[in-house]
C-alpha cells in the first residue's frame, strides 16, 4: 500500500494518485513463468540419410600445371620458360578449354623474391580467362626460421 506523507495540510478528501505496481509485476512474472513452462520443447527433426563410411578414392588423378615465377619475375610453364604475355595467355586459354573437357589444376609457385605485382597479374590473367582450379603452392619458403 502506498502512503502519502505530507506536511500536515492533508485533507481527508484528497485522493492518492500513486499506484502500487508491485502486485501487477508479481502477476506478470507468474504469468510469464506459466507461459514458459507450458510451451512445448521444439523437438522437430528432419530425417536425412547420410552416407556411411568414407567415399572411395578417385581413380583419376587430376592434371596439374605449374606456373613458376622466378626471382627476376620471369615465368615458366611446367619448367618451360614463357617468352611473352601472349604466350602465357594462349597456354592458359588452352588449359581452360582443353579437348578432353577436364580443366587442369593451375598451381602458381612464386619465388620468395618475386614481386607481388607479377603474381597478382598472373592470377588476374588466369581468372579473366576462366580458370576455376587455381592455387598458390610452395608457401613453406615463407615460414620463419628456414
Amino acid at each position: 500500500m502506498a502512503m502519502n506523507v505530507g506536511t500536515g495540510s492533508t485533507h481527508e478528501d484528497e485522493a492518492i494518485v500513486d499506484i502500487n505496481t508491485t502486485p501487477l509485476i508479481d502477476v506478470m512474472l507468474v504469468l510469464l513463468i506459466m507461459l514458459i513452462i507450458t510451451i512445448p520443447l521444439q523437438t522437430h527433426s528432419v530425417a536425412i540419410d547420410l552416407p556411411q563410411g568414407n567415399p572411395p578414392p578417385s581413380t583419376v588423378q587430376p592434371q596439374v600445371v605449374t606456373i613458376g615465377i622466378n626471382y627476376d619475375n620471369t615465368l615458366s610453364w611446367n619448367d618451360t620458360p614463357i617468352a611473352s604475355e601472349e604466350d602465357l595467355q594462349s597456354r592458359l586459354d588452352g588449359a581452360v578449354h582443353p579437348m578432353t573437357g577436364e580443366q587442369p589444376e593451375i598451381h602458381i609457385r612464386p619465388d620468395r623474391l618475386a614481386t607481388y605485382k607479377t603474381v597478382a597479374h598472373v592470377m588476374a590473367d588466369a581468372q579473366r580467362l576462366g580458370v576455376t582450379k587455381m592455387g598458390i603452392v610452395g608457401l613453406d619458403q615463407y615460414v620463419e626460421g628456414q
